[in-house]
C-alpha cells in the first residue's frame, strides 16, 4: 500500500492512494497514529469506504509522517563517503572504524518538508547540496533488536532528501561533535509511504537525481554496504524505537553535488544550489519529489571569540599617503566622474567607479560580493537616478571586480577585454571561493586565509557574462562623452583593462595598480606589467584610481613600477645565487616597500619571475602560493 498526507480545507488529512485516487481516512486520523498493526488493516477499511476520494493531482502532498519523533539519518552508502573525502582533498580512504560500526546522526524533525515545498537555502550558505535517500519508516516500538527483527519493524519506506550546507557543515566538522546547522536547515519526507511488500526484495530500485532537467546522479538503493536492519539494530541498542521514527539511509553514491567537486577540474563540477534552481529526486516504486532552492534572509552575525592562544594582530593601515580622504564610500574625483572606496586596499577591498554623460552612465568594476555591490550601487543612486546605467566595464576577472555583476539591471551592456571573457570563465566559480573561509588549511594558513577572507559573503552570486568583448582597444561613447578602454595585460591576470577618461583627466587602472598595498603577479610577464605602467603614464591623466589602495596621480603608477622592479632584481640575484624559490623569497630585500600592506605576496612574485627565468621551475597552485604567503608572513610577525 501506498499512504499518502494531503492539506485539506479543514487541515492535513491522511489516506490510502489507489492509482491516482486518495481514499482519506476520516478528519483527525494521522499516519503517526496509525502506525503499529493496525496499519494495513486501517488501509484496507478506506479502500473499502473511504471518507472522501481525492484526485491526487488537486492537492498538494505533505510528508507522510509531518513531524516524526525523531530522525536519524545513517551512512549506509560507504561509496559516498569515500566520495566525499576525495572532493575536499583527501584519498577516499576510510578510517577502520567506519567498517566496525555503522554512523547515523540525529536530525531536526521540525525541519520536514513535501515533497513539493520550496526549500530554503541555510542562511549564510554558498555551497548548498541535496542529498538522494531512501527513508525507513519505524512502525513498531522495540528495543535491542537483531536486524532480522529490526526488518520487521518496518512500516514502509519514503523518498528523503537531507539538504546540507557544504560549508558550514565542513567548518563545524573542525569542531569534532557533529553535526549542526549544515545540517538543520530541511529534510524532505514523501510523496509517500510504502509499505515493504510493494518493493523488491532488499530495495533493488533505482534512482536518478536531476537539477534544471540535467542528470546529477544515477544509482541502485540496494548498493548499501550496512543495510537498514543492521543500523536499526544499532540503534536500538539500550534505546526504545518509537512508531514513526525516521532512518535515513544516507546518500547513494553520486546523487548528490559534492561528490563531483574536484578542485583539479572545477570546470565539470555543476555548482552549488542557488535561488531558483529545481532539484527533482525520483526512485522506482516510491515516485518523486520536486523541489525550488529559494535563497534566505542573511544570517545575524555573532562575533568571534578571543582567543587566548592566538597572538595579538597586527593593525592593518593603508600607509599611502591621498589628495582625498579614503575613506568607504563615494567621491568625485573629476567633472562627471566618481570613484567608490574601500579601504584598506587588501584581499577583497577594492575600488570601482562611475562614469556619467548626458542621461547615461558606466560602472567601472563591482565588488566582491553581492552585499558590497549592492551598497555601492545603492550608495551611487544619487548620481545614477539622473544618469541611468547603460554600461558597465569589468577591468578583469578576479571576483573582487567581478561577483556583484549578477545586481546590475539587465538593459546594462556590460564589456570586457576577451581575456577577461575568458578568464571569468575558467576562474574559481564564486561560491567555491568559500573554500578559503570553512576549510582546514593547517595551523600557519587557515587563520591566514580567514583573517583575509572571513569578510566576504560568497552565497547567492551568479556571474555577469559580457554582452561585448574587445581586443587591446575600444572607444565608448557614454551619453555624449568619449571612454576609452585598453587592454594591458597580460599582467596582473590573463587581461587587465584600464578605463580613460580624457576630459576629465581621470584614470581607472584597474589591478595594474595597488596605492599602499602590494602588486600580487598571478600572470604576468612582470616585464609587460612595467611596460603598461608606462602607457598609463603615457595618457598623463592627473587623477588615477587604482583598482585596491587610495585615490593616487602618476607617482602612484612610478611607485609600482619601481616596485616590480625591484621585484625582478631581487628575484635575479637569487637566482643566480643558485637559491630555490622559498630561499629567495624569504630572503628578499623589500626595502621601502616593507611597510606596503600584504607584503608576503612577494613570494609569488618571485614564483612569477623564476617561472620567467626558468619555465622549467615546478608550477605551483593557488592554494601551494597561499600557504608559502602565510608562512612568510607568519615568519615576520
Amino acid at each position: 500500500m501506498r499512504f499518502v498526507t494531503y492539506a485539506a480545507e479543514d487541515g492535513d488529512r491522511a489516506g490510502v492512494l489507489d492509482g491516482d485516487l486518495i481514499h482519506a481516512f476520516p478528519p483527525g486520523t494521522t499516519l503517526l497514529g496509525l502506525l503499529g498493526s493496525g496499519l494495513r488493516q486501517a488501509g484496507e477499511q478506506a479502500l473499502a469506504e473511504p471518507d472522501e476520494v481525492v484526485p491526487l493531482s488537486d492537492v498538494m502532498v505533505r510528508a507522510p509522517i509531518p513531524r516524526p519523533p525523531s530522525i536519524r539519518d545513517c551512512l549506509c552508502f560507504l561509496d559516498h563517503m569515500r566520495g566525499c573525502l576525495k572532493a575536499t582533498g583527501g584519498t577516499g580512504d576510510l578510517e577502520p572504524t567506519w567498517y566496525q560500526i555503522p554512523a547515523f546522526y540525529f536530525a531536526n524533525p521540525a525541519t520536514v518538508i513535501g515533497p513539493h515545498d520550496d526549500v530554503p537555502i541555510s542562511p549564510g550558505s554558498a555551497w548548498f547540496d541535496f542529498e538522494l535517500e531512501i527513508g525507513a519508516v519505524i512502525g513498531t516500538a522495540g528495543r535491542d533488536l537483531t536486524p532480522e527483527q529490526a526488518e520487521e519493524h518496518i512500516a514502509g519506506y519514503t523518498l528523503m532528501c537531507d539538504w546540507s550546507a557544504r560549508d558550514l557543515q565542513g567548518l563545524e566538522s573542525q569542531l569534532k561533535i557533529g553535526q549542526a546547522k549544515g545540517k538543520d536547515g530541511a529534510t524532505t519526507l514523501g510523496p509517500w509511504l510504502v509499505t515493504p511488500d510493494e518493493l523488491p526484495a532488499g530495495l533493488a530500485v533505482a534512482v536518478r537525481a536531476e537539477v534544471n532537467g540535467v542528470t546529477v546522479g544515477e544509482g541502485r538503493a540496494d548498493a548499501m554496504d550496512w543495510s537498514f536492519g543492521e543500523v536499526i539494530s544499532y540503534a536500538s541498542r539500550g534505546a526504545e524505537l518509537q512508531p514513526g521514527d525516521v532512518f535515513g539511509s544516507g546518500t547513494v553514491p553520486g546523487c548528490c553535488l559534492i561528490e563531483h567537486l574536484s578542485f583539479a577540474d572545477l570546470a565539470a563540477f555543476p555548482g552549488w544550489l542557488k535561488d531558483g534552481d529545481v532539484v527533482r529526486l525520483s526512485a522506482e516504486g516510491l515516485g518523486e519529489i520536486r523541489q525550488t532552492a529559494r535563497a534566505s534572509a542573511a544570517p545575524y552575525p555573532l562575533a568571534a571569540r578571543p582567543d587566548p592562544a592566538a597572538g595579538p594582530r597586527r593593525p592593518r593601515r593603508n600607509p599611502a599617503p591621498s589628495a582625498l580622504p579614503y575613506t568607504a564610500g563615494l567621491h568625485q574625483v573629476g567633472e562627471g566622474v566618481w570613484a567608490w572606496l574601500l579601504p584598506d586596499g587588501g584581499y577583497g577591498r577594492s575600488n570601482a567607479g562611475l562614469v556619467t554623460g548626458e542621461g547615461a552612465s558606466l560602472l567601472v568594476d563591482t565588488l566582491y560580493d553581492l552585499s558590497l555591490t549592492g551598497e555601492m550601487l545603492d550608495g551611487m543612486r544619487v548620481v545614477t537616478d539622473r544618469h541611468p546605467l547603460t554600461h558597465a566595464v569589468l577591468t578583469h576577472a578576479d571576483g573582487d571586480h567581478t561577483h556583484g555583476g549578477g545586481l546590475l539591471p539587465a538593459q546594462v551592456r556590460v564589456i570586457t577585454a576577451e581575456g577577461t571573457a575568458h578568464g571569468m570563465r575558467t576562474e574559481m566559480p564564486p561560491e567555491l571561493t568559500a573554500a578559503l573561509q570553512v576549510m582546514d588549511l593547517g595551523p600557519v594558513l587557515t587563520p591566514y586565509m580567514r583573517e583575509r577572507f572571513g569578510g566576504f559573503d560568497f552565497g547567492g552570486i551568479r556571474l555577469r557574462e559580457p554582452d561585448q568583448t574587445f581586443q587591446r582597444r575600444l572607444t565608448l561613447d557614454v551619453g555624449g562623452r568619449e571612454v576609452r578602454l585598453l587592454d594591458l595585460g597580460p599582467a596582473h591576470t590573463e587581461a587587465d583593462t584600464v578605463v580613460h577618461v580624457p576630459d576629465a583627466g581621470v584614470l581607472f587602472a584597474g589591478d595594474l595598480l595597488f596605492i599602499g598595498c602590494t602588486p600580487i603577479v598571478w600572470s604576468g610577464p612582470i616585464a609587460n606589467w612595467i611596460s603598461a605602467c608606462d602607457t598609463m603614464l603615457a595618457l598623463d591623466a592627473p587623477t588615477v584610481v587604482p583598482g585596491h589602495g587610495p585615490v593616487t596621480d602618476p607617482d602612484g603608477i612610478r611607485a609600482v613600477r619601481a616596485y616590480l622592479a625591484h621585484v625582478v632584481e631581487q628575484a635575479d640575484l637569487a637566482h643566480a645565487k643558485g637559491l630555490n624559490l622559498r630561499e629567495a623569497a624569504f630572503a628578499a630585500d623589500l626595502a621601502d616597500y616593507a611597510s606596503w600592506l600584504d607584503a608576503e605576496r612577494i613570494v609569488v612574485n618571485i614564483y612569477r619571475r623564476y617561472r620567467e627565468i626558468d619555465p622549467e621551475q615546478p608550477v605551483l597552485d593557488r592554494f601551494a602560493l597561499f600557504a608559502l604567503m602565510a608562512e612568510w608572513e607568519a615568519a615576520r610577525s
